[in-house]
């Protein structure tokens, strides 16, 4: 085991877990930040979805030990009272179903919507292609990203 100073959601956070453990389990296990969910485990379906230093990343398979001084942000550290401008999209157009993959879809589109202000259809299908959704609520989902980057 080994002790590791984490910048999480803009606070610090200190965990003892071994090197190899990934991010998702000491953020949900360790800190309680179970917003960020767990499903294959081998990083295909990107429900695991946090922000480090900006970019989309896979927690399930993201070793606590890569992380370093990188700045983690969890859907939970998006914004205080779910007012994202995706959040919002997401709520207007009623995307979620079941929910489960939600986070991890909102992750990226945030991240998308970052690097890339005014995508295109084919942007958003590039970019979100990397979350499954069970439900299958694909378009909704493109209409929310859409929304979202015309109102941000």
């Amino acid at each position: 085991m080994a002790n590791f100073n984490l910048k999480i959601n803009g606070k610090s956070h200190s965990v003892d877990v071994d090197d190899d453990t990934p991010l998702l389990w000491v953020l949900r296990d360790h800190l309680g930040l179970v917003g960020t969910k767990f499903s294959c485990g081998i990083a295909q379906c990107g429900a695991c979805t946090v922000h480090i230093n900006g970019n989309a990343t896979f927690s399930c398979l993201t070793p606590v030990s890569s992380i370093g001084n990188s700045e983690v942000l969890t859907i939970e550290g998006l914004s205080e009272k779910g007012d994202h401008p995706v959040q919002k999209a997401w709520a207007e157009v009623d995307v979620a179903q079941c929910g489960f993959c939600q986070s991890g879809q909102i992750m990226t589109a945030v991240a998308l919507l970052k690097s890339n202000p005014s995508p295109s259809m084919d942007d958003i299908d590039n970019a979100m292609n990397r979350n499954i959704c069970r439900c299958g609520t694909y378009h909704k989902i493109r209409e929310a990203v859409a929304l979202a980057a015309k109102t941000k």
